[in-house]
């Protein structure tokens, strides 16, 4: 039987000793739902820059500005936040979900507990490139990373993570020894 090369052995650690957790990933939703803001951005200040100075009589341009920040804050900036509050991180141990804008919200699910994952792609996100996946655990423990890059890559990642994870478990769980 031939020994395993260090970085086999680098790999899987000894039996009874936790591997580092080590970040796989850190991914967000896509930024396609943006586009709209975007526009949004584009448009008031087309408007903005062509009203100033040319409104009628009962109109000031304070008023034009004024509203220009209402549409800016509640159609570009609110949603920006919103889109930067929610982060995906894979590591080597689990799935960590946060979102939340004033009050935060963490959910994970263990790669050793095991979980399925769902896929879910509407039309409009297989032109995008990405899906939804819906991690479950089959308890209480429930995942939704929506609007993923890649989610057939990301589910192969994850299945493997899993599958590694409760190898893992189940040799540390029987004693047996490594080759050294």
């Amino acid at each position: 039987m031939s020994q395993p090369t260090p970085a086999a052995r680098l790999a899987t650690p000894p039996p009874g000793t936790r591997a580092p957790e080590m970040t796989i990933a850190t991914m967000r939703d896509h930024a396609g739902g943006l586009v709209w803001s975007a526009l949004l951005l584009i448009a008031v200040a087309g408007a903005t820059g062509f009203f100033y100075g040319n409104l009628p009589a009962p109109f000031a341009d304070w008023m034009l500005i004024a509203a220009a920040v209402v549409l800016v804050v509640a159609g570009v900036i609110l949603p920006y936040l919103v889109w930067l509050s929610r982060s995906y991180t894979i590591t080597t141990r689990r799935v960590i979900s946060r979102h939340g804008l004033l009050s935060r919200s963490r959910s994970e699910l263990s790669h050793a507990r095991g979980y399925t994952v769902a896929t879910r792609r509407s039309a409009s996100q297989r032109m995008r490139g990405t899906g939804t996946l819906t991690l479950s655990d089959g308890m209480e423990g429930r995942i939704e990373l929506r609007d993923v890059a890649h989610p057939l890559l990301v589910s192969e990642v994850l299945a493997d993570q899993v599958e590694l994870n409760q190898i893992l478990a189940h040799r540390d769980s029987q004693g047996i020894p490594t080759p050294s």
